[in-house]
């Protein structure tokens, strides 16, 4: 038997075979979230955040941050998850 067939770790069980079972799941949460972020409204918003990401990141000195971009972001996909998640509840 070859050694990188049979792994032994400090006397516990393979975790192997679990380990792959765990990444099949996908957080339906996440499936969601990327679907409302290919949205218009949303990526309309995400170029806004990166133009303002791009806008900052050329510059050494500045007070100017991203915060309103991103959290006008964040709104904007959160809103259209409640809807999905709501509706799925129903």
């Amino acid at each position: 038997m070859v050694f990188e067939d049979k792994m032994i770790l400090n006397g516990e069980p393979e975790e192997e075979e679990e380990e792959e079972e765990e990444e099949d799941m996908v957080d339906p949460l996440e499936t969601i979230r990327q679907k409302c972020e290919e949205t218009e409204h949303c990526v309309h918003a995400r170029e806004k955040l990166e133009a303002c990401e791009t806008r900052v990141g050329s510059r050494s000195e500045t007070t100017e941050d991203c915060t309103e971009e991103l959290f006008d972001f964040l709104h904007a996909r959160d809103h259209c998850v409640a809807h999905k998640v709501f509706h799925a509840v129903k």
